[in-house]
């Protein structure tokens, strides 16, 4: 796909990848295989028809093609842009084992994209009002589609946001140069458009409880994402100068940081910094504070290249931005002068030992191997748990280790009657296609239950 060159890119906030063209669109399109037995279709979280999609584009009826992809998935933009299909449809693309796969997710973006700029949205035939009404915490990727699946159904739905912008991590977590903030509003504008009704400013626990709200819904679904940063608990995490990726993204993010001074947001201008793990969210971490004017960008990873978790797409283009990866290195103390400003890491090298529970080789530490590193700025990017505020007040809801909800796996299903839950409040951090997945499991189970 064409995209920026990196000497351009790393000077703006602007999208990287530029979409396929009608005429590329239908050329990526024709390898597809049209298999009788779609594999890929089995490895999309949400179901989409993609060999139907796909025939679609070669055919050049671009609006049947984007029918298609909305029967299954209320957010084709956002999905085409930041959902790792090498690791789901595209990687059981039959094409795949001796080529490189049918680009799925490229073609998905296309097709949302040409919607758009048509103007020719079309949305599904809505059923009937059925008298219930469902209460949905959250408008991340799992909440907005628990949402549209249930008001095309009929439901009367309210999405309940914290934040005073829609879109959950969408909005707040992902850069612009990843995933523009216009095209997360058009997205979350289309669902309002079906008949969801969407509160902002309203923290759930807080504003009203769970409880509070089964008062005057019959289902409630808890979408509120996974929004408790890791740190690492090591020496030095108080100084100024360290940030949690979530509020470094944030930030610049939601709080438009990045367009300083037009929005007069607090973020440090650092000229060398230390970014903490290997994860998709290191990797937009590190992007973003190129952009916005470091001089030196370090990714600090304790295995090597091979496990890092991140997209392949992602470490590749902080590769070619120039962010420096500091591989089999683990940060062990942050230091700073008497002002209380970080001035150091100091670091530790690693070597891989056996596999761990993960799959990956196990880093070990190399005795003696201690070294210092001159940073003004550290993002930990190493994970995050839910927030506990909706299950400190919500009696009775069974929670795991790291605070996760315990939901079923099939239906959303959590101890509380009347309240489902799924995305990221209930796995931890992880995809936006999964997150979508879940909810539309959860949507199936509502429907389900309060049909009964």
């Amino acid at each position: 796909m064409p995209k920026q060159e990196p000497f351009e890119r790393i000077r703006n906030f602007d999208e990287v990848a530029l979409g396929y063209t009608p005429e590329l669109a239908r050329e990526e399109a024709g390898r597809c295989l049209g298999c009788k037995n779609p594999h890929c279709v089995a490895g999309c979280p949400v179901g989409i028809d993609i060999p139907q999609f796909i025939q679609h584009i070669i055919e050049g009826d671009f609006g049947a093609g984007v029918k298609k992809i909305k029967e299954r998935n209320a957010l084709p933009a956002v999905c085409g842009r930041v959902c790792p299909q090498e690791e789901q449809c595209e990687k059981v693309c039959v094409l795949g084992k001796k080529h490189e796969a049918v680009a799925i997710g490229r073609l998905e973006r296309f097709l949302a994209d040409w919607e758009a700029a048509s103007g020719a949205v079309e949305k599904p035939d809505i059923a009937s009002p059925n008298g219930r009404n469902v209460a949905v915490v959250g408008s991340g990727p799992a909440g907005i589609t628990v949402a549209s699946d249930l008001v095309v159904l009929g439901y009367d739905v309210a999405v309940f946001e914290a934040l005073h912008e829609a879109g959950g991590v969408l909005t707040y977590g992902i850069p612009e140069f990843r995933l523009p903030k216009a095209i997360v509003k058009r997205e979350v504008e289309y669902v309002k458009s079906l008949g969801v009704k969407l509160h902002l400013d309203c923290i759930v626990g807080k504003t009203r409880t769970v409880d509070a709200l089964l008062e005057g819904f019959d289902a409630i679904f808890i979408g509120a994402g996974a929004g408790l940063p890791w740190f690492m608990e090591i020496p030095g995490e108080n100084l100024n100068g360290v940030y949690s990726a979530n509020e470094y993204l944030t930030r610049c993010n939601l709080m438009k940081g990045f367009q300083f001074p037009a929005y007069r947001t607090p973020l440090k201008r650092a000229s060398r910094v230390a970014v903490f793990g290997g994860g998709n969210v290191a990797m937009d971490s590190a992007r973003t504070a190129l952009r916005l004017g470091a001089d030196e960008v370090h990714i600090v990873y304790r295995r090597s290249r091979s496990e890092m978790p991140a997209r392949i797409e992602e470490i590749e283009n902080a590769e070619e931005e120039g962010v420096i990866f500091d591989y089999l290195t683990l940060p062990i103390r942050l230091l700073g002068n008497e002002e209380g400003w970080l001035t150091e890491i100091e670091c530790l090298k690693m070597e891989l030992g056996e596999p761990d529970e993960s799959g990956r080789r196990r880093p070990v530490p190399i005795k003696g191997s201690e070294f210092t590193m001159k940073v003004d700025a550290v993002v930990c990017a190493i994970g995050n748990s839910p927030n506990p505020l909706i299950a400190m007040t919500t009696p009775g809801l069974r929670t795991g280790k790291k605070g996760e909800v315990l939901a079923d796996e099939e239906t959303g299903r959590t101890s509380r009657e009347k309240v489902w839950a799924g995305g990221d409040v209930v796995t931890g951090a992880a995809t936006v296609i999964s997150a979508m997945g879940a909810g539309r499991k959860a949507a199936k189970s509502i429907h389900e239950t309060l049909s009964e």
